[in-house]
């Protein structure tokens, strides 16, 4: 799905919906995003040397995590999906602008409101990042 769907989905807006397109297949979300060097995250981090911060990179597979709870978000009216936890974070290796970021997450476990996750970011083949993560369907106010 391209961005028209995934805001069918998601409720990020830009500047903030961080993936240009998604997949999901046998419970995986297959997300993707090409990085420009235009994006305001790259915007003075750093000078001469820039890099997605990794915040940044967190909050791309937390999206793509959401679309796999597509369907729980879609079936109910104002939700919104909010970070509960980020553990084991490891960065590998930096995303730069020209990289186009793969990310690859699935559902761990699935508790009522409460979604726990697993992902990773790749620039072709190389790891960047690796991260398990916790979320709640909250409503919205």
């Amino acid at each position: 799905m391209k961005r028209d769907e995934l805001k069918k989905i998601l409720p990020h807006r830009e500047p903030m919906l961080l993936l240009d397109e998604a997949e999901v297949a046998d419970g995986v979300a297959h997300g993707r995003i090409a990085i420009t060097g235009d994006e305001f995250f790259v915007q003075g981090h750093f000078p001469g040397n820039p890099v997605v911060p990794g915040v940044i990179l967190c909050e791309m597979l937390a999206q793509n995590c959401c679309v796999l709870m597509g369907d729980g978000l879609s079936g109910q009216e104002n939700v919104t999906p909010f970070y509960t936890s980020l553990d084991k974070v490891r960065f590998k290796h930096p995303v730069r602008p020209g990289d186009t970021v793969e990310l690859t997450c699935q559902i761990t476990r699935h508790r009522g409101p409460f979604y726990f996750a697993s992902g990773e970011a790749r620039v072709g083949d190389v790891l960047c990042v690796t991260a398990e993560m916790s979320f709640a369907l909250m409503p919205a106010e």
